[in-house]
């Protein structure tokens, strides 16, 4: 599934060719992906313009002009992809491109999704803070505001493993597998450590851990293993950065180490962490 940093990439490829344009066209070539469509997408998005594509955790918030947001989720495996007249003649729909933007630019937005497990839903501006698949989220961790203190209170009298923490979106959102695992990595911390001990300098440590993996993800145009792609069609490359996700057996990246990367499994989802550099 896109983790934060693939769904900021995604949002940052849209801003130049969506933000301020006008939708003239959408085509649905389906009714549903994980829930409904919209009753009457297209009516009710054509003619608008673009106000701001925001993010909430792994949601993308289209802002339209009539205080309107499209709320979408790529899902498992979804993706928007931007194509020119140039490139739309040349590339016909995908049997999974679902939804289809044109812009007064003469530029589309696919959304395709394999696997349906993506969603588009209109909500009002007004309704959105408070709309059900926001409620209880935890708080953004590239925010100015997410510090050490702020994670360390989230973490009390939590008995679960820090690295399940991580991944319960109540805690902290966006952070999915590959991240929780390279943020523990290099703040030190073993991902089986009980979460309420992760308090005072450790939180410190995890937060700037968190922080640093996010925001260079974002800058290699996120991680692509299977289905992750810019909206130009680019490939994500921090892959080619992981000091420890997917490199079990490999040789710990700290130097003097001398061990190799470990794979164990929690909650049903795989980790990878050096035993020896992680306490």
């Amino acid at each position: 599934m896109p983790e934060l940093p693939e769904v900021e990439t995604v949002r940052r490829g849209l801003v130049p060719r969506l933000v301020g344009r006008r939708i003239v066209r959408l085509l649905q070539h389906r009714r549903d992906l994980r829930v409904p469509l919209p009753a009457q997408f297209a009516k009710r998005v054509e003619g608008r313009t673009v106000r701001a594509i925001d993010r909430r955790a792994k949601y993308l918030l289209i802002r339209l002009d009539d205080g309107k947001t499209l709320i979408a989720h790529l899902g498992m495996s979804g993706r928007m992809t931007l194509h020119d007249a140039a490139s739309a003649a040349q590339h016909p729909f995908d049997r999974h491109d679902h939804v289809v933007f044109e812009t007064d630019e003469g530029w589309q937005v696919r959304f395709n999704d394999a696997r349906r497990f993506g969603l588009m839903l209109l909500a009002t501006d007004e309704a959105v803070p408070r709309h059900k698949l926001f409620k209880g989220l935890g708080p953004e961790p590239l925010g100015d505001d997410f510090d050490g203190a702020v994670l360390a209170a989230r973490l009390k009298g939590r008995r679960t493993p820090i690295k399940a923490a991580l991944l319960d979106q109540k805690t902290l959102v966006g952070v999915g597998n590959i991240y929780a695992c390279e943020a523990l990595f290099l703040a030190g911390i073993s991902p089986r450590r009980l979460a309420h001990t992760v308090q005072g300098a450790r939180a410190e440590r995890l937060v700037a851990a968190i922080k640093k993996v996010l925001h260079r993800s974002i800058e290699d145009g996120g991680s692509t293993l299977r289905d992750h792609v810019q909206p130009g069609g680019e490939l994500g490359y921090f892959q080619t950065r992981f000091n420890v996700y997917d490199r079990a057996g490999i040789a710990c990246p700290t130097r003097g180490c001398g061990r190799t990367v470990r794979r164990l499994v929690q909650a049903g989802r795989s980790t990878f962490y050096c035993a020896h550099c992680q306490r």
